[in-house]
This record gives structure tokens, C-alpha cells and sequence, in this order.
């Protein structure tokens, strides 16, 4: 399995939309690739809406992205018009590729698959996973939902835009934060070298153990994608 911050493996695939080269289909883009149970259930059909839906903020903050499952990709062409259908989409073309892992060996290799979830031979399907990689092909987040909880993709658009903004700028995101709120100087920045590069703009939040280490900035306005 790969850990958080190594190099995510590359890998040849059958899509929907033909052969790809994992590595050479992201180039210098980052990525999000999440799998799912099975096609034609319930809570991935309305997933894969939701991604859709939400392809153009995606596109706008430079993200690929690709979705999985151990279903065949004539499966996963028939699946797609109900998802355009539930998802009140247009009859245009569908907006991502669906990766084809009947052999299993993708999800094994990346610690995907759902002991507690069977398909109808029997056989353990792939769990919830999100993987971000970034344009280094480098891993910086990874969460694993069981089958039966629909995940939040918001959330991963905001875990993007938190990964982006931080990749640029000496910068942490605190609990909840949305793009353009404040966010927090690192820690590892002396009080000399943060007022060196934030300014009069830092507030030190006062706590009883008079430590100055909860320093807040506005968000950086130069970040990508703003």
C-alpha cells in the first residue's frame, strides 16, 4: 500500500473511453482517484452524480479526475446514462473515465477492497477509497469509507483547495475552513520570519498558557485558482 507522501504507482488501465497510462493520463495535473462498490447500486450512482455535477470546479482548480470498481467497462458504459439520468445531467458526453479492475489487482495493490462487502459470487468489492495525488505523482491524502456510507464531495474539493493553497504559501487551514477565510501561520515560522512575510496582518490569539503560537492571517490572495 502506498503511504502519504510516497510516489502513487502507475499503472495501465481499461477505461470507458479506451487504454490509459495512469501516470501519463494525469501529466502535470493533479488528481483524484476514488473507487466504488459496485456499478448499478444506489448510493455510487448518486456518487458519481455528484461528481459530475461537480466536474467544472474540479476542471477549475486543475483536477483530474477517474473513478473505479471491479466491474467490466461495457458495464460501466451502461451505468453511465443512468447516472446522467439520475443526476439530471445532459446528454452530452460524461465528463470522467471509469476505470475497469475485474482482475482486482488495482484495488489489492492499493489497499481497496471491502472484506465486510461480497459481490454476488462472493467476492470482496472495492471500498470507498479517495486517493489526491499531486503533479509530482506524490500522495497527499487518502481516505478509506466503508461501503454503505456515501462520502462528501465538497469536502474533497475543499481538501484540494486547503492542499493547494498550503503547497504555496506558509500556511495551515483550520477546522472547517473554506476557501477564502482565514488561515494559520505554520508553527515552524519564528514570529521574526512570519512578520517578514505576512505583515501587520497577523492577529496572536491570547490562551491561557501564553503561548503565541495560534497565529491567524488572511488567506494569501496570490494562491492558484483564486
Amino acid at each position: 500500500m502506498v503511504l502519504l507522501g510516497e510516489t502513487f504507482p502507475n499503472f495501465i488501465a481499461e477505461t470507458n473511453i479506451g487504454e490509459i497510462d495512469f501516470h501519463k493520463w494525469l501529466g502535470d495535473s493533479w488528481g483524484i482517484l476514488f473507487s466504488h462498490p459496485n456499478d448499478f447500486t444506489p448510493v455510487c450512482t448518486t456518487e458519481l452524480a455528484r461528481v459530475a455535477k461537480l466536474f467544472p470546479d474540479f476542471q477549475r482548480s486543475g483536477v483530474k479526475v477517474i473513478g473505479i470498481s471491479c466491474d467490466s467497462v461495457e458495464s460501466h458504459r451502461k451505468w453511465i446514462e443512468d447516472i446522467k439520468a439520475y443526476g439530471e445531467l445532459s446528454e452530452c458526453e460524461f465528463p470522467y473515465p471509469i476505470i475497469a479492475d475485474k482482475s482486482r489487482k488495482i484495488a489489492v495493490s492499493l489497499g481497496m477492497l471491502d472484506p465486510a462487502e461480497l459481490d454476488s459470487n462472493g467476492l470482496p468489492v472495492a471500498a470507498r477509497a479517495v486517493f489526491i495525488i499531486d503533479p509530482k505523482k506524490i500522495m497527499r491524502l487518502s481516505i478509506l469509507y466503508p461501503a454503505t456510507t456515501g462520502r462528501n464531495f465538497d469536502e474533497i474539493l475543499r481538501v484540494i483547495e486547503s492542499l493547494q493553497l498550503t503547497e504555496k504559501h506558509k500556511v495551515a487551514t483550520p477546522a472547517d475552513w473554506k476557501k477564502g477565510q482565514p488561515v494559520m501561520v505554520l508553527p515552524t515560522l519564528s514570529n521574526e520570519e512570519a512578520k517578514a512575510t505576512f505583515g501587520d496582518t497577523i492577529k496572536t490569539v491570547s490562551v491561557p498558557s501564553g503561548k503565541s503560537y495560534i497565529r491567524i492571517v488572511p488567506q494569501p490572495t496570490n494562491a492558484e485558482n483564486n
